[in-house]
């Protein structure tokens, strides 16, 4: 926490200065579980089902009237205190007396969305914390390729430079000189793409960690994650929040069902009143009713079915979210061996290789021993194997993410 108070006190002052902000992936995340939009939404969401379950439980309130009787359109109300008037005043009190375990079943459904807001609300985390990483990990990919795409245009700029000395010593010919500068013209485009997709991937983080303001500041510090052997043990299904959260709508749904079948038992209306006669019978009377709903036209047979149609539609949906869920924790499974593959190829020979063969080209340029045009071509093949080896690294980590996210997920704050 301390760490995360420093951070935040310094984001001003570096925002002013225009300062590189340079950020770990415990920072981003940190700075995310305090300013992500989506973590607060879900948690309204949460707060409104706390409110219905409150709903949920209260019992109806009691009806009050007041009611004026036997006024006459001749002689009228006459006059002195309201007491004295020439009218019949009755007083009533009605309270509305549910049956059927309808109450219950209210508190029973509000139970189970409240239990499935709070389960939606981990898994928004779960899945926002995989999209935070994503992000975190293509700014990292955007800043090593910006800096891959410079340093070629750099290259690329000093060879022309020294063909267009060699072509006034006579020494290059016109047509090497043009592809030299044809070759620097496309790094320097490629460069330019390299610095807005950085920018790109800047805008996406800051979004994510709430520092829209700074985003051309932000840097991902960390480097790519080891290459190690992961046993790829998943957690069991039933504890991932989405596919709880859907249990928990199916249980609501069933509550749902009940209480719509509850509605054939009549409510009962129960009422007191007290009269304070003045006018046909001078002297005060006390009375009581009952009132029950007469089923006549219908029997809630609308609410009942589409009670029963929500009640499908949810069990269709648990049963959907498992298979997806199966399928999402093997298409991480494969894609993460995959990446590991090809990390594992490029990092155990290619690069090196790759990177021999270039210096080795430039050598055998400068000596006279090498075409102009193999010497691009070992640029282009070095070039090609940075980015692909990067991107490698990008695939690797996002995989790894990926895998935690869907099989290693654990609750998150």
């Amino acid at each position: 926490m301390r760490h995360l108070l420093t951070l935040l006190l310094s984001l001003p002052g570096l925002a002013v200065a225009g300062s590189p902000l340079s950020l770990s992936l415990h920072d981003a995340e940190a700075l995310w579980r305090e300013h992500s939009r989506e973590l607060r939404l879900a948690d309204t969401a949460v707060t409104g089902a706390v409110a219905d379950m409150q709903a949920a439980g209260q019992r109806p309130n009691p009806d009050f009237s007041l009611n004026a009787l036997s006024v006459s359109p001749q002689s009228g109300l006459g006059g002195g205190a309201l007491k004295d008037k020439r009218m019949d005043t009755q007083f009533r009190l009605e309270q509305l007396i549910e049956r059927g375990g309808k109450r219950d079943l209210r508190v029973r459904g509000a139970e189970a969305r409240l239990d499935a807001a709070r389960l939606e609300r981990d898994d928004t985390a779960r899945q926002q914390l995989g999209d935070l990483r994503q992000a975190y990990y293509n700014l990292r990919l955007a800043q090593e390729k910006l800096e891959l795409a410079r340093d070629t245009a750099a290259l690329y700029g000093k060879s022309a430079q020294a063909g267009r000395l060699r072509q006034k010593a006579g020494d290059l010919a016109p047509v090497d000189v043009s592809r030299l500068q044809i070759d620097q013209a496309r790094a320097e485009a490629d460069a330019r793409q390299a610095q807005a997709d950085l920018a790109q991937a800047q805008q996406m983080l800051a979004y994510l960690i709430g520092r829209d303001r700074e985003a051309e500041q932000l840097v991902a510090a960390d480097n790519w994650p080891q290459l190690e052997e992961i046993a790829l043990q998943a957690a069991p299904l039933d504890e991932r929040p989405d596919l709880a959260a859907a249990r928990k709508r199916l249980q609501a749904a069933e509550a749902d069902r009940d209480l719509a079948r509850a509605k054939r038992n009549r409510d009962i209306s129960v009422g007191v009143q007290f009269e304070r006669n003045l006018q046909n019978a001078p002297t005060n009377s006390y009375g009581f009713g009952v009132s029950v709903p007469l089923f006549i036209w219908h029997e809630y047979e609308g609410e009942i079915a589409r009670a029963e149609s929500d009640y499908n539609t949810a069990r269709l949906l648990v049963e959907q979210q498992q298979a997806v869920a199966i399928g999402q924790v093997a298409q991480a499974r494969s894609t993460l061996l995959a990446a590991r593959d090809r990390m594992q190829r490029l990092e155990g020979g290619l690069l090196a290789d790759a990177e021999r063969v270039a210096r080795a080209a430039e050598l055998a340029y400068g000596k006279g021993a090498m075409s102009l045009m193999d010497l691009l071509d070992a640029r282009r093949t070095l070039r090609q194997i940075q980015i692909e080896t990067a991107s490698a690294r990008a695939d690797y980590a996002k995989a790894l993410s990926a895998w935690q996210v869907q099989a290693e997920f654990r609750k998150t704050p």
